[in-house]
This record gives C-alpha cells, structure tokens and sequence, in this order.
C-alpha cells in the first residue's frame, strides 16, 4: 500500500480547511443533496463529501456508508488533493497503491473510485467530492464532465457555509456558527462524558471608545480583540462574536478550573497587545464562566444563559467598586 502524499502547501491548505468551520459539523441537507444526486446519477452504492485534515479524511456527508471518518494514511481522497482533476481508479485490486489497503481488503471493500478535487479560497484544496464502487468500473469524458459540476455545487455551499456562519468583522464565527457548532460539540462531551465550560465575555467600557475615538477605531478594537483570541485560544476552543461587544468560548474537554487558566493567559496576551498597540484606550473584559454537566441535559442556549448572567454579576459588581 503507498500512503498519500503530502502537498507542498499543506500548511496553508489546513489552514484554509479550519478556516472553513465546516470540520465536525452535523450533517445538512445541502450536502446530503449532492452526495444523493451523485448516487443516484452514477448508480454507485456511495457518495461522500470528504474533508481531508492532518491526520484523517472527515465526511461531511457520506450515502451509503456508516462511518464518519478514516485514517488519512489509507485514504484514497488523500492522494486525490494532490492532483488537479478527478483522481481515477478503476479497479483498486489491480493497482499495487491500493490492493493491500485496509479500505479494498475489507469494509467498505472499494474496487472503483472516483474523486473530484474540492477548491476553496484561492484554490486549495481541502477535500474531494468522491463515488465509490464495490465492483470495478468504467468512467467516461461524459462522466468526469457531470462529476467536475457536482464538486463546483459542494465547492459553492462551502462557501456559503463559510459566509453565513463566519463574523464579517472580525472573520471569526458569529452566533449563527457557534450555535451550529457548539450545540454538537456539547453532545460529543455527553456521549463521551467529558466536561466542558463556557465563557460568556464582555468588553468592558467599548462605548467611550466609539464615542472619543469613532466607530472606524471601535470596528478596529474589536477586530483587534478577536485576533488575541484567535492566538490565544487552544485549536480544540470554539470561540465567536456574539453581536456586539459580545464574544463567547466553548472549551470542550475543560472544566471550570480549565477554563479559568486559559482565560487568564488570553487576558495577559490582550495585556501584551495594548501595551504594543498604544491606541489611546485599553481593551479589557469581563466574563462569566459556566461548567457544563454532561448529565443536565442542558443545552447551548441554558448554558448561554448562565453565562450571561454570571458575567453581568461580575461587571455589576465592577461597577459598584468604582
């Protein structure tokens, strides 16, 4: 078995791919769509919408098969990035890459396979738009042509995707994202029985600055503030804007104690930044953090609520000091 390759870009295209805050999300119809058109126009058993991160191929939507992801090492989609057209195997059993792979050898026993590179900004690519085939197969100009627009359909819902669930601002996820994602991340913590905290952050005092020094400075602080975030925060934290001068972070696989400490690093990078940037004001925050427990049943918007509560106390309680 050959293991695919790695791109030369790999860096940028990963970065890309997390860029797109489509990893680990639920299934949608809007992919599913594609996925069903594919199945039904080439009569294979399986269509898959597959992302390809660092160390596994993640299937945003998959007819016909039962998994969710695989290894990035066996995959066929792995090798189909590195090209620049349709990734073409006929008969797997007869190609010495592939005969001995996990994926042809047993579940789900591919014999043909078919994957469309999927572009994203910049044309990186982040994944394929795959048919696969127990039995091997032949595959036309006429079906590399019909393959090419259903990929272009899949590369136009990731951008949408990306559009509707990213903060225009500050490029990170708004509330829309966050909902979308959140909620999903706190059913992996219920199965799995992990902890997770939230922490409902405000900016403190954002008003006088869009009052001395204009609403262009105030977009910036804002944008500012997020960038420290985007530093600061663990690869694993889910953090949006809310609206506003509202932001929130979702720390899966932390506990309140967890979740202080990380906040008291994010808190000395945005010390570090106004001492460089000088602006004229100082960004600073309060927050209210809240632990989940995996057998409330409580969901995003109750653990939202308690956030937002505790974070009021706590910028209440700031007021009365001065």
């Amino acid at each position: 078995m050959k293991e695919p390759g790695i791109p030369e870009n790999e860096a940028l295209r990963l970065a890309t791919l997390q860029s797109l805050k489509v990893l680990d999300t639920p299934p949608e119809e809007r992919f599913d769509r594609v996925t069903r058109m594919a199945k039904r126009m080439f009569r294979v058993p399986t269509a898959v919408v597959s992302m390809v991160d660092e160390n596994r191929q993640w299937f945003k939507s998959a007819q016909g098969l039962s998994l969710c992801e695989t290894p990035r090492n066996i995959s066929f989609c792995g090798h189909a990035i590195l090209g620049d057209d349709i990734f073409l195997i006929k008969n797997a059993l007869n190609d010495e890459r592939f005969a001995d792979n996990p994926l042809v050898a047993g579940h789900p026993n591919i014999r043909f396979y078919a994957g469309c590179p999927l572009r994203a900004a910049g044309g990186v690519k982040v994944g394929t738009l795959c048919i696969i085939d127990s039995e091997p197969r032949e595959f036309d100009q006429d079906d590399a042509t019909a393959l090419r627009d259903l990929a272009a359909m899949v590369e136009d819902e990731l951008a949408a995707f990306q559009t509707a669930n990213t903060d225009e601002l500050t490029k990170i996820s708004n509330r829309r994202g966050f909902m979308h994602l959140a909620q999903y991340g706190l059913n992996f913590c219920v199965r799995h029985q992990q902890p997770a905290a939230l922490a409902f952050i405000d900016l403190d005092r954002f008003k006088p600055i869009n009052d001395t020094f204009g609403h262009a400075e105030g977009d910036l602080a804002l944008a500012a503030f997020a960038d420290v975030m985007c530093a600061s925060f663990r690869a694993t934290d889910l953090f949006a804007r809310l609206g506003g001068d509202e932001f929130v972070v979702l720390l899966t696989g932390a506990n309140k104690a967890d979740a202080l400490a990380v906040l008291e690093k994010f808190g000395r990078q945005l010390d570090e930044y106004n001492n460089k940037a000088q602006r004229g004001y100082r960004l600073q925050f309060s927050c209210g953090v809240v632990e989940f427990d995996p057998l409330s049943g409580d969901g995003i918007d109750e653990l939202l609520a308690a956030g937002d509560a505790h974070m009021y106390a706590i910028k209440a309680a700031k007021r009365e000091m001065h």
